[in-house]
């Protein structure tokens, strides 16, 4: 399907603000082995199978991207490593990586890492982000509702092991886990982590009150800054995003605080997401989207119809998201899950 000699660039995917889109988030499953409480439903009803896009409709789409100046690809669910036959995907847009594509990573819960941490390094995966917010096995399973984080540990090694550079993603939560985040930043830094925090987001009924989950980060940032010294780093890194980060003297690791209630970080946002329907997500705190599984099945020409249909998508970016936990027993910003949008 990919001809190295044919690529060439587009004209780049760029809004009416003048953002230019290089990241493109892709999901690959809505489906997930773990109910995480501020994420999912303990009962929740997943996507018929058959609705999702096929493993050569997330290449066609990988590559429309590709086309138009997308550099960097994070495959995303649900959890993307309970998708049948994920390793081929990955071999297939490792394929891509030096021509046009320069990174391809994901987002998982390392809950199966121990079998694909291999395979992914030969894929041309370097580095991952593993969603971990706590390491005490009482409090995993109770925010999981189902985990087990002997496992979860298992596959971060796993993954260190094979050459991945881990980073690991932690949801501040004001009940559970608040006390642990200094003893978490401690050991991802003494096992060469970089560890980003991230304030609960408002997508989708849980089961539980986010009012009641919600910590603003700069409160905990005030509560570490009692105890250690926090650096601002002098320059924002490529591979950042809405990431801000700090050094940790005593620690000598990067810090990031993600803040998509109490900072908003949409001025430089320079991706989008694609959900295992094909549908796409100009916004994650928005609902406009455009669909591009019916240019590729109903479309003539799949490859004009898709670019017709970015150019289209982008035309719908918003400035900014308008994320909010006001009070409790608030509605979600947006019935839609996390795990259905993408990561």
């Amino acid at each position: 399907m990919f001809d190295s000699q044919e690529h060439s660039v587009a004209a780049p995917l760029t809004d009416t603000f003048g953002r230019r889109v290089s990241y493109l988030r892709l999901s690959v499953t809505d489906r997930c082995d773990l109910r995480c409480t501020y994420c999912m439903a303990e009962q929740m009803t997943f996507l018929p199978k058959k609705e999702l896009l096929s493993l050569e409709e997330l290449e066609q789409i990988a590559d429309a991207f590709i086309r138009r100046g997308v550099t960097k690809i994070r495959i995303t669910g649900g959890e993307p490593l309970v998708r049948r036959d994920i390793g081929d995907l990955f071999d297939r847009l490792g394929r891509r990586l030096g021509n046009g594509l320069e990174e391809l990573t994901l987002t998982t819960n390392a809950t199966l890492l121990t079998l694909h941490a291999a395979r992914l390094y030969t894929a041309g995966v370097r580095r991952v982000n593993i969603s971990l917010d706590t390491l005490n096995p009482e409090t995993f399973k109770a925010v999981t509702r189902r985990g087990d984080l002997a496992q979860t540990l298992a596959g971060i090694t796993a993954a260190k092991a094979a050459g991945l550079k881990v980073k690991i993603n932690t949801v501040a939560l004001k009940n559970q886990n608040v006390h642990e985040i200094p003893e978490m930043i401690s050991w991802a830094h003494d096992q060469g982590f970089d560890i980003t925090l991230i304030e609960v987001m408002p997508l989708g009924l849980t089961g539980e009150d986010r009012y009641d989950q919600y910590i603003p980060l700069l409160e905990i940032r005030d509560r570490l800054e009692q105890q250690w010294t926090l650096t601002e780093e002098s320059a924002r890194f490529a591979d950042a995003g809405p990431s801000r980060y700090v050094r940790v003297a005593q620690t000598g690791g990067r810090l990031g605080f993600i803040t998509p209630l109490t900072n908003n970080f949409c001025a430089g946002c320079n991706r989008v997401r694609v959900t295992c329907t094909g549908r796409i997500y100009m916004c994650l705190g928005q609902d406009d989207h455009v669909d591009l599984r019916a240019a590729l099945r109903e479309a003539s020409n799949p490859e004009m119809a898709l670019d017709a249909a970015l150019s289209r998508a982008l035309l719908g970016k918003p400035e900014k998201h308008a994320f909010g936990i006001r009070a409790r027993a608030e509605s979600p910003a947006l019935p839609r899950h996390m795990s259905v949008t993408g990561g």
